[in-house]
């Protein structure tokens, strides 16, 4: 166990570094253990793995896991992912996503960021995000990131890094 927590150590501190990709095989852990469990499932184009534990600045705490093969992302109903990719694809729609995940939960929290328009272009946009599963309401008007969302928005904000 001491080993597995120097290795997650290890790759966090990378994480804040400049990602690089690497073929030493002790660094490739995750994706040799991915490899195996898709041979031996008898899955010869493999697929993705992404997967997170990470606690929220508001103490929220998730962990997040989930395999895809790779036929089945190519598989997938283009129009759906297009329609959810597209929800991510304003700024201030990503503005607005984070806000929530620091804890800025209600339409009037949000309007006290710069850039991101009047209540009512707030809750157009809140509305986009809820209708392709980004955002669900979490009563008195307050909105949140679904728990089986928030890796999945990290990892896609993560792959627009350059």
């Amino acid at each position: 166990m001491a080993e597995l927590e120097r290795r997650i150590a290890t790759l966090e501190e990378r994480g804040r570094e400049q990602p690089a990709m690497t073929s030493e095989p002790e660094e490739l852990w995750a994706l040799t253990r991915l490899q195996h469990d898709f041979e031996a499932a008898g899955l010869a184009a493999g697929g993705v793995l992404f997967t997170g534990a990470l606690t929220l600045p508001t103490r929220e705490r998730y962990r997040w896991q989930m395999t895809f093969t790779t036929d089945a992302l190519l598989e997938d109903d283009a129009d759906e992912a297009a329609e959810c990719l597209a929800a991510l694809g304003s700024p201030v729609r990503l503005r607005l996503l984070r806000a929530i995940l620091a804890g800025r939960r209600t339409a009037a929290e949000l309007t006290e960021l710069d850039g991101v328009g009047t209540s009512g272009q707030i809750y157009h946009h809140l509305r986009q995000l809820a209708a392709v599963g980004w955002l669900q309401t979490a009563g008195r008007g307050r909105f949140e990131v679904p728990a089986g969302r928030v890796v999945p928005l990290l990892v896609a904000l993560a792959s627009a890094r350059r």
